[in-house]
């Protein structure tokens, strides 16, 4: 049991420790970190007893509808729900790259509840597979989630675009993944190029949201500078 919870646990913080060590300035609060994880834990049994409900009812029962709606739009909203109203007014996000953190969190909480759920169910010899694949894809969507979430708080105009922009494109790609899963034989070929373009999309995105916390950095030390 001890290795499984390990297994299952591991890759969540190692990826969430990844991120947050890339924060440059005024490192976030462990606690509110902690908290938005733990926020994207208590999300799995709501979203999984939804989904269970639509498969039962064979509502819109075809790979596009389960990968695009009942996987992707179901569990990338309920982040996003959270992230706007629990973290984007909060006093310790305060500079863009703070989102990416934020995002990572509440997405590495959901996939560690899923994994610990999906190796109790089907055993530990499942856990590289799970660290590699969905593990990862959650944090990325999470990632993408969050730069576009301050994109919008410390954007000057087009915040609401923004915002939309946080939700959609994660569902799009979360869907694309899902996809690929549920409607291919011979998945494996397709998922690793997927993968691999996430990643780099994700990075994409870490790289940009630091930049954009130095401009907001320098931003607020000329003002401060100007006051005295």
């Amino acid at each position: 049991m001890l290795v499984m919870m390990s297994a299952a646990i591991a890759p969540g913080l190692a990826l969430l420790s990844y991120f947050y060590l890339k924060d440059q300035y005024e490192t976030e609060p462990i606690s509110v970190v902690v908290k938005t994880f733990l926020f994207g834990v208590f999300l799995v049994l709501p979203i999984m007893f939804i989904q269970y409900v639509l498969e039962t009812e064979q509502i819109l029962n075809t790979d596009l509808a389960n990968a695009f709606l009942w996987a992707a739009l179901l569990e990338e909203f309920f982040k996003w729900f959270i992230l706007i109203y629990v973290i984007y007014q909060h006093v310790a996000f305060d500079e863009p790259y703070d989102g990416i953190v934020y995002g990572a969190a509440v997405s590495l909480g959901f996939a560690t509840m899923e994994n610990i759920l999906y190796l109790l169910a089907n055993g530990v010899e499942h856990a590289f597979i799970r660290a590699v694949l969905p593990v990862s894809s959650h944090a990325l969507f999470g990632v993408i989630m969050g730069y576009y979430l301050g994109r919008a708080k410390f954007s000057s105009s087009n915040n609401r675009f923004y915002l939309l922009l946080a939700l959609i494109i994660p569902i799009s790609l979360h869907g694309v993944y899902d996809y690929i899963l549920v409607s291919q034989k011979f998945w494996i070929y397709f998922i690793m190029p997927f993968m691999i373009y996430l990643w780099w999309l994700g990075m994409k995105k870490v790289k940009k949201a630091r930049i954009l916390s130095d401009f907001h950095a320098e931003k607020l030390s000329r003002k401060q500078f100007i006051s005295k």
